[in-house]
């Protein structure tokens, strides 16, 4: 019962915090300078032309109606028309969420392939040569800025070895999975760093606690003491750490995508605000955002279910 009550909770919390996010988005992209009407009307542009552009838009009407007018769509499922794709933005940004994403899926599937085993043998083997080595690495790592990591892993596995393409995104299964390894192992070399530190210190107060010192002395094997006691409860921080920063890798992905050109909804974003394409950016936006908060939101409900002083609290 104090699950459920629990997931009620989270749910009522989401609905200001999606309030507040349209209310960010609707009017933080009205500060951007620059004219819609000139872009759309481009060598044709005259003063009563974007006069009329500007009405057909609603931009002549006091923000707040505009805002108003915003939810109204919104809640009909409705983004608008976009400005320079000529169609529906919830159509254009649809067309490039998937390798999106796929991208986000492949980046963290990379991260946790390599974090579990680095962080759980770095705390067995604490102070050793591969712990001092994971130790380096995600140090590194972490202080690496993505955009040039990503310049580094093109000029090497692409220009020079000639391993992997240098952008795009394919057009089957294998060839997303040759496309995007690049860009994927650039994202998760920064996420696993968070993971493996967090997963090495969880493992290590797991390991010096006193019921992993009694199933010692009960004659239990090892293999079993890690399994059953070690892991078990050392990964119930990591599942939190993951969730917080697979959210913050969502936003990641717009500077990645856009150093290897694949075509997805970073790149959309990066260039309708340059083209001040406000219903795309705003839908962008929300999607973002409610990406985010739905990982936030299971994230929290995994971690009740692996603990349930979380619910109880």
């Amino acid at each position: 019962m104090a699950r459920f009550s629990f997931i009620g909770r989270r749910l009522l919390q989401l609905i200001p915090v999606l309030f507040g996010i349209t209310v960010i988005t609707f009017f933080l992209l009205r500060l951007i300078p620059g004219d819609p009407a000139l872009q759309i009307l481009g060598q044709h542009y005259t003063a009563a032309g974007a006069v009329e552009v500007r009405h057909s838009l609603g931009l002549d009407r006091p923000l707040w109606q505009q805002y108003l007018l915003f939810l109204q769509r919104l809640f009909q499922g409705d983004l608008g028309d976009s400005i320079t794709f000529k169609q529906s933005a919830g159509s254009v940004i649809a067309e490039r969420l998937p390798p999106t994403l796929f991208l986000v899926a492949y980046a963290a599937t990379l991260a946790m392939l390599v974090s579990i085993p680095a962080g759980v043998i770095s705390a067995l083997r604490r102070g050793g040569i591969f712990d001092q080595g994971a130790r380096i690495t995600t140090l590194v790592g972490f202080a690496m800025p993505p955009f040039w990591l990503g310049i580094i892993l093109i000029l090497i596995f692409s220009v020079h070895l000639q391993l992997f393409p240098v952008n795009g995104y394919g057009k089957t299964f294998v060839q997303h999975l040759d496309h995007l390894f690049l860009p994927a192992a650039t994202i998760a070399l920064g996420f696993s760093t968070i993971v493996i530190r967090t997963l090495r210190s969880s493992t290590l107060a797991a390991l010096a606690s006193d019921y992993v010192d009694t199933a010692r002395v009960k004659g239990i094997s090892r293999f079993s003491v890690l399994r059953r006691h070690v892991l078990r409860n050392a990964i119930v921080s990591v599942v939190v750490v993951f969730g917080i920063n697979l959210a913050f890798l969502i936003s990641g992905t717009v500077i990645v995508e856009n150093v290897f050109g694949i075509p997805g909804v970073g790149t959309l974003l990066v260039d309708s605000v340059s083209t001040r394409d406000y219903p795309v950016v705003q839908g962008v936006t929300l999607i973002f955002a409610f990406l985010v908060v739905t990982i936030n939101l299971v994230t929290d409900v995994v971690h009740a279910s692996l603990d349930p002083r979380v619910a109880l609290e």
